[in-house]
């Protein structure tokens, strides 16, 4: 899967396409979180499958060698893992790391040696050194954490000395096959920043290339709703100034103009990305034929991330076909023509029938895309006027700029359609993706029914309110049981506006899911700084009135404060009440389906709902349900 996934990536013009991170030995093992490794020489076959879908389209292959030290637990393999000391993990498993003694360093070099071996057996073109975001090789480099009195600490010199040593074993199984980088972070946060050029101009001329990232995960991967595009690099282009060998950073780069100032102002010679190339594999080509306005522009939402954390294939809320690359043969820009000249009648121009439209068109097929309101985007439009949201609307105008493109799509605003309307449509297939409007009584996660005693409905809000502009005022309760990051976006945005807000969750943590998007600890932070009060692992009991009664979710102990409006999230309800009078309805059998689509079928992400939209447009007149449940990983056998 993840060698046709990189495939389309060389294909789209990157010049050098990753592994990520892989790991040289068992007791280096990160599951459940997605790792590459090179144990073995089974892992060489996965890997070759790779190296020769990168090369067929002309890229370079590289592998970034990684050893997890304290950060990861080795809880599939049960090998404790090296590090400089004995440290407790720090993802929170009950597990400590073993202190690395002189057995450990020979070991440790011998298993950077031969995986080197196996990914020049693999056909690798560049091989890394893995040495950031607190891993092994990087905590050697961190003054706060390396205390080691021997050979291995102390100053700058020997600090450097494993990973100096690392470079030049790989340099000696490289040769003249492969070119040797660094994976490196810069500490900006330790107490001398000179402490970390002195680190690095021990090393400075050694490798062939420097790839450079924060050493904050939470900065490297941040959100567009904390971290603005190129953030970083005014700080990693300061390393520039010590070395001579090319470098290359990341920095949630998504325009091609942020790109070209980057490179035009020497700040860095290389532009990482992985986001951009997630939400648009063509980003490069696109460049190169001047062709921006067609660009899948990243939203920085960080939904490519959950696949990671959860263990499962990488999704995206710009390009829905990655993933899919290998099971269903989907591809980012070429999409199959239609088998039929059947037309189809779109109802409700929000994510999922924005993507249905234009992947219908693409294919060929007469598209007609009807929306009531006077601006087509849905939930994306709405959303995007939220603070710091803005960039969820690429969602819809990419799309947009699609439609000037494809004669067959006609998009109809202002259009709102009843039940008559669409039996006189002649289009023979009709899609409703009309979304989902939010609750207000209080059903959702935590509460199978609606809450009883919440019978002040003049004060009790849903999200939809507020972002058509109803906003309360005074002492505001924002009761969030979504755990996603709708509910602190509410209540920074009521917070700023001069209310007093309370966020109350049945979660022991604001935006519980950010955890999985790395947003979680900066949601969190956002609004205590912003003032907003927070009253955790708390459920409502009633509010009547004034007085908001509350109940510990563990001891059920009752709390209560007294407010002027509360805002619900907590679930939502399918716009398909149209739907449902439509199929009953005699008439409606002179199409050849109804169907619906994205937050209308079930409520969910926009990535999901644009995902819906592309897979509708591609299967509708297919049954690969057996096919697509057949093929799975899995059952992927490399003789």
């Amino acid at each position: 899967m993840l060698a046709a996934l990189r495939g389309i990536k060389a294909e789209g013009g990157w010049g050098v396409v990753n592994t990520e991170y892989c790991s040289i030995h068992p007791s280096s093992d990160d599951l459940p979180h997605s790792y590459a490794s090179l144990w073995d020489a089974s892992d060489v076959k996965a890997h070759q499958l790779m190296t020769e879908n990168v090369h067929t389209h002309g890229a370079l292959a590289g592998v970034e060698l990684w050893y997890s030290g304290a950060n990861a637990s080795s809880q599939y393999t049960r090998i404790a893992p090296l590090d400089l000391n004995s440290r407790p993990n720090i993802k929170g498993v009950p597990f400590q790391s073993r202190k690395m003694d002189q057995q450990d360093f020979r070991d440790l070099r011998s298993w950077f040696r031969k995986a080197a071996i196996r990914a020049k057996e693999a056909e690798f073109d560049i091989i890394y050194a893995y040495a950031n975001h607190y891993y092994l090789l990087h905590n050697f480099q961190n003054t706060e954490i390396n205390n080691r009195d021997d050979y291995y600490g102390g100053d700058a010199k020997g600090r450097s000395k494993l990973l100096k040593e690392i470079i030049e074993i790989l340099k000696e199984e490289a040769q003249d096959k492969m070119a040797v980088a660094v994976r490196f972070s810069p500490d900006e946060n330790i107490n001398n920043i000179n402490e970390t050029y002195d680190f690095f101009n021990e090393i400075a001329e050694l490798p062939d290339l420097w790839d450079l990232a924060p050493s904050n995960w939470d900065i490297e991967l941040g959100s567009s709703r904390f971290i603005e595009e190129g953030d970083n690099i005014n700080f990693l282009g300061q390393i520039k100034k010590f070395i001579s060998k090319p470098v290359v950073a990341v920095g949630r780069f998504t325009s091609s103009d942020k790109m070209t100032y980057m490179i035009n102002k020497n700040l860095i010679d290389i532009i990482g990305c992985a986001r951009p190339s997630i939400a648009d594999p063509f980003l490069p080509k696109k460049i190169q034929e001047n062709r921006l306005d067609d660009i899948r522009e990243c939203i920085g939402c960080n939904i490519c991330y959950t696949g990671d954390q959860l263990g499962v294939p990488i999704r995206c809320t710009q390009n829905p076909t990655i993933g899919e690359e290998w099971k269903r043969k989907w591809h980012p820009e070429i999409l199959p023509q239609k088998k039929s000249n059947d037309s189809f009648l779109i109802i409700g121009a929000g994510p999922s029938g924005l993507e249905a439209a234009h992947a219908l068109g693409k294919r060929g097929n007469e598209v007609e895309l009807s929306e009531e309101k006077i601006e087509i985007g849905g939930r994306a439009l709405l959303e995007s006027k939220l603070p710091s949201l803005n960039a969820w609307i690429r969602v819809r105008d990419y799309r947009q700029q699609q439609f000037l493109k494809l004669q067959n799509v006609k998009v109809y605003t202002k259009s709102k359609l009843e039940a008559e309307d669409i039996l006189n449509s002649e289009a023979d297939r009709i899609i409703f993706a009309t979304g989902s409007k939010w609750r207000s009584d209080g059903f959702g996660r935590s509460n199978t029914q609606p809450i009883k005693k919440l019978n002040n409905k003049k004060n009790t809000y849903s999200p939809d309110e507020i972002m058509h502009g109803n906003i309360p005022s005074g002492n505001i309760a924002i009761f969030d049981d979504d755990y996603y990051y709708l509910g602190p976006v509410i209540a920074e945005l009521l917070q700023k506006k001069g209310n007093q807000v309370t966020y109350i969750s049945t979660s022991a943590a604001v935006c519980e899911f950010g955890n999985f998007t790395s947003e979680q600890f900066n949601y969190q932070k956002s609004l205590i700084e912003t003032g907003v009060k927070l009253e955790l692992s708390k459920n409502i009991i009633s509010y009547e009135g004034k007085e908001l009664v509350l109940s510990c979710i563990y001891t059920e102990k009752i709390s209560k404060i007294n407010i002027d409006a509360i805002v619900m999230i907590t679930s939502r309800l399918p716009n398909d009440s149209l739907f449902y009078e439509l199929i009953k309805n005699p008439k409606s059998k002179k199409f050849k389906s109804i169907n619906k689509i994205g937050d209308c079928l079930n409520p969910s992400t926009i990535a999901a709902a644009v995902y819906e939209g592309r897979k509708f447009a591609m299967e509708f007149d297919d049954d690969l349900s057996e096919i697509y449940l057949s093929k799975r990983d899995a059952n992927l056998n490399i003789e």
